[in-house]
C-alpha cells in the first residue's frame, strides 16, 4: 500500500516539474500529471537498468534525468492532445 502512495507521489512530483519545464499553459488535470509522472518515473527507471545504470553507489542522476526527461516527453505529448479532446 505504502509502496503505490510512494509512486504516485513521485509521479506528481516530476509530473509538476514536467510542466514547470515546458512552455506555455498545459491544460490537463492534476491527476493526469500525476499519472504521466509516474509513467516518466517507470520508464526512466527501465532504460537505466537497460543501460547498466540504475543503480549506482552514490544518487543515481542519470537514472533521476531519465525519469524526469521521460516525464516531461509524456507531458509534451499528452497535454496538447488533451486539450483537443476538451475543446
Amino acid at each position: 500500500m505504502f509502496q503505490l502512495l510512494w509512486i504516485l507521489l513521485i509521479g506528481l512530483i516530476l509530473g509538476l516539474v514536467a510542466r514547470l519545464l515546458l512552455r506555455g499553459p498545459q491544460s490537463i488535470p492534476w491527476w493526469l500529471t500525476m499519472l504521466l509522472g509516474a509513467a516518466g518515473a517507470w520508464l526512466g527507471n527501465a532504460v537505466a537498468g537497460w543501460l547498466g545504470v540504475g543503480s549506482t553507489s552514490g544518487i543515481d542522476w542519470t537514472r533521476h534525468a531519465l525519469q524526469l526527461g521521460f516525464a516531461v516527453l509524456a507531458v509534451a505529448l499528452v497535454a496538447p492532445a488533451w486539450s483537443r479532446r476538451k475543446s
